[in-house]
């Protein structure tokens, strides 16, 4: 079995992950630090070294490699993991995915203080910020919106995402 968590950055698909698979019995995944871990690159520096493009294509290329595991997996996907590529369909078909959806105003008060971080954020200013997640949020909510289940995130904390995630099963 492979569950992949889907949704914005900040929306908790690392934090709901490592609980979820914890309960679920399941290996945990952070697709990010998998990329980083076999790059033995930051994906800061690979953004800013190789650029956004050879970022894409290993993120492509180290999800197969994960759906494509005998082992049950959790994986927490990036954020913009789904919107490029085959990836959405590779999900859909080796996977049962739950987008964590969480609002705008959520999204801004987790990442407020943590952009430096987050390559595609680390150039935006404080005052930019929620505009630009709002931009974002619109191209991507559509590839989420694919995922087999819906979750809010709002208001929420990890133990009450990760009990609602488990009620699915």
């Amino acid at each position: 079995m492979k569950i992949v968590l889907l949704g914005y950055m900040a929306s908790g698909k690392s934090a709901v992950g490592r609980k979820l698979a914890e309960k679920l019995d399941l290996q945990f995944v952070d697709l990010d630090d998998f990329i980083e871990e076999n790059e033995e690159m930051s994906i800061s520096d690979m953004f800013s070294k190789k650029g956004e493009i050879y970022f894409r294509k290993k993120e492509s290329e180290y999800l197969e490699i994960l759906l494509n595991n005998k082992k049950n997996l959790l994986i927490s996907s990036g954020g913009g993991t789904p919107c490029y590529g085959n990836n959405l369909n590779s999900i859909k078909e080796k996977s049962i995915s739950i987008y964590l959806d969480a609002s705008i105003q959520t999204i801004f008060d987790r990442l407020k203080n943590e952009t430096s971080q987050r390559p595609l954020v680390a150039t935006i200013g404080i005052d930019s910020l929620k505009e630009y997640i709002a931009k974002h949020l619109f191209e991507r909510r559509n590839f989420y919106e694919k995922a087999t289940h819906k979750i809010s995130v709002n208001n929420k904390s990890i133990a009450e995402i990760s009990t609602e995630v488990l009620e699915l099963f």
